[in-house]
């Protein structure tokens, strides 16, 4: 079995919802939802928040995450990505002696999130050898239909081959679900990107599936995670 850490990308400063990454989110401050979910699955030997707040290090470690070090400014700000803040953490762990083969970057707002989820990424980065590993869902309606608009006003369709197809003669079609994304760290390191040519999928449903960049997404999202803890779907 390979060795694992968490990152979980935590910074200060959310503008659309502020305090974000601590908010109370159905009774406890949102990344503690991630951090339980990590621990709960039994594949990391540390779980480790990078951030660039205080306040936000002293909640993760109250629910039992680490933060060992503080994120840089400039890789807390609106336009540092995932890939880099991930690479500024192996840096460290290399640093301290402690490169582990992989990681599993980990968002803070994630609380759909389960450890069965975790470890079928996990299963699959161990059992095929990929480069990485993360949660992908299905579009709700066929994108291979989709329609642009045009310079006069008018709608076309951007593959008008696919006009008169049934649905089920069409691809179905994933995207990021934006939960978590598991590398393998030494080609990571040698390449910092999280998509390649052979990442494979973590699929889950649509419906646990939520953005949480506005005030009415948050709202959205707390009421259907009560419910999916209340009815035993979050475990």
């Amino acid at each position: 079995m390979s060795e694992a850490i968490a990152i979980i990308p935590a910074r200060g400063g959310s503008k659309r919802i502020p305090g974000k990454n601590i908010k109370p989110f159905n009774g406890l401050p949102m990344i503690a939802h991630s951090i339980a979910a990590a621990k709960r699955s039994g594949l990391f030997r540390r779980i480790i928040v990078s951030t660039d707040s205080d306040e936000i290090a002293a909640i993760a470690e109250a629910h039992g995450g680490e933060c060992p070090f503080r994120r840089p400014p400039e890789l807390a700000n609106d336009t540092a990505s995932t890939a880099a803040v991930v690479l500024h953490g192996l840096d460290w762990l290399e640093a301290q002696g402690e490169l582990p083969e992989l990681v599993c970057c980990f968002y803070a707002t994630a609380p759909f999130v389960t450890p069965d989820d975790l470890k079928q990424g996990f299963e699959v980065m161990d059992g095929t050898g990929c480069s990485s590993a993360f949660t992908v869902t299905s579009f709700d309606a066929p994108i291979f239909r989709a329609f642009q608009l045009t310079e006069a006003g008018t709608l076309a369709m951007i593959w008008p081959e696919n006009e008169m197809k049934r649905s089920q003669e069409l691809p179905v079609a994933y995207h990021d679900a934006g939960q978590f994304y598991w590398l393998d760290v030494a080609r990571f390191r040698t390449e910092p990107r999280i998509f390649r040519a052979d990442s494979r999928p973590v699929i889950i449903p649509r419906w646990r599936v939520q953005d949480i960049d506005t005030p009415e997404d948050w709202q959205r999202a707390e009421l259907l995670h009560k419910m999916l803890t209340d009815q035993g779907l979050l475990r």
